[in-house]
């Protein structure tokens, strides 16, 4: 065999080598020669096997609203509605609260079994740490299923009185500087402590504290009024710096003890001030009851009545204008939660005196919150207070106060 012949031989058999290799590669895969097996998850790993047969890897967080909230390193937290499960597997340990429940400290541990969970088609067993299995619960009638660390730490703790305070701060100016100087200022704080503060107890306490500030002022500059040669002739008149000024404040605080899930006894303390209606300071000192009578996620409405002392102090009283008083609040607090993050509340009252029935008020509040950026949000606001009997000024003071607001909030917790 030459050289040239070699060489052609070579090549043939390369190429032939080649295709061999080509058509037996997919036969070895298909049959499971060349793939290894998928590695099992690591110990302590949950797994979420869809209906499909589709697998997640990750963490199980929570249940809640008929879906399940699962954590996965490679698609974040992913909610997934129950019928799509097929199959979850956890070494964790979950309390689950079945519908109607609503523990607190005193729930026998029956009514909330507690350990690990098998969870497969459409039913909950617990295993419980004394060795003993549940009977399947279906998953349709389960309200949450909590982490059992999250569980005993929200059932068993009271939190300390600067823990857990949620709120929102909002902010507001106008400025002008021409012939007339006009400032304008207006914000407020609120603040709420639900304890606990998770729907899925039965709530305990609720602290609420709020405090909201208008203040305006308007400046005219002193001049010269120049004489005139008449008749008959006047002379140079000077005419003082004019200023026009509106303030006017709210500020209170709340605190509600549960009897039930919606029913509860409070006390509270209101401060008003308004110069407009030369209100120098309202205080309210009263106690009564509430009642949650709407309690959806969406929307909430609750109603309060109350009975109270009441002292009413005006701007440059008249003898017997200011008010000793004992009265009553009978009021309404509606929050809605709209789509895309929109927020809207109301609040209405009603404040009439048993002793002197002319000295009676009305305040109506209304916000409405559009989400900006992340915490930052945009509110609308209107205040629309009546005040029956004011004080006798000049000119004359109006019963009626309204204003409206616009500035942005900042939420925090």
């Amino acid at each position: 065999m030459n050289l040239q012949t070699f060489h052609r031989t070579s090549i043939f058999r390369r190429f032939g080598q080649t295709m061999v290799l080509l058509m037996v590669a997919p036969l070895a895969t298909s049959r499971g020669f060349a793939a290894d097996p998928p590695a099992p998850p690591a110990a302590g790993t949950d797994v979420l096997v869809f209906n499909n047969g589709d697998q997640l890897t990750g963490k199980l967080l929570r249940s809640m609203a008929g879906s399940v909230v699962f954590h996965s390193d490679m698609a974040g937290d992913v909610t997934v509605p129950w019928d799509k499960v097929k199959e979850l597997r956890t070494p964790q340990q979950f309390a689950v609260l079945e519908k109607g429940v609503k523990p607190s400290r005193k729930t026998p541990d029956a009514l909330v079994p507690q350990g690990t969970l098998t969870i497969a088609d459409q039913s909950v067993q617990v295993h419980t740490d004394s060795g003993g299995t549940t009977p399947a619960i279906p998953v349709k009638n389960i309200d949450f299923l909590i982490d059992d660390a999250t569980f005993q730490s929200k059932i068993k703790t009271e939190p300390g009185f600067f823990h857990g305070w949620n709120g929102t701060g909002t902010f507001g100016a106008t400025i002008v500087q021409a012939t007339q100087n006009t400032y304008t200022f207006n914000g407020a704080i609120n603040l709420v402590r639900a304890i606990p503060d998770v729907s899925w107890l039965t709530p305990r306490n609720k602290t609420t504290a709020d405090f909201s500030a208008s203040y305006g002022k308007i400046t005219d500059p002193s001049y010269i009024q120049p004489a005139t040669v008449g008749p008959p002739p006047t002379p140079a008149t000077f005419v003082p710096e004019n200023t026009v000024k509106t303030s006017i404040y709210h500020a209170d605080a709340e605190r509600d003890e549960y009897v039930s899930d919606r029913v509860y006894y409070l006390g509270a303390v209101a401060f008003d001030h308004n110069f407009s209606q030369s209100l120098d300071l309202q205080q309210i000192y009263g106690g009564g009851v509430g009642w949650t009578i709407i309690k959806q996620p969406q929307q909430t409405l609750d109603l309060k009545a109350l009975v109270q002392y009441e002292r009413q102090s005006f701007i440059n009283a008249l003898p017997g204008e200011d008010q000793n008083l004992i009265g009553s609040t009978f009021s309404a607090a509606y929050v809605r939660h709209l789509p895309k993050g929109l927020l809207f509340s109301q609040q209405v009252a009603y404040i009439p005196a048993w002793n002197n029935l002319h000295a009676y008020s009305v305040n109506e509040l209304n916000t409405f919150s559009i989400p900006a950026y992340k915490r930052l949000s945009v509110t609308l606001g209107t205040l629309d207070s009546y005040l029956n009997n004011p004080a006798i000024a000049l000119p004359p003071t109006k019963r009626n106060s309204f204003q409206f607001t616009a500035g942005v909030t900042y939420a925090f917790k």
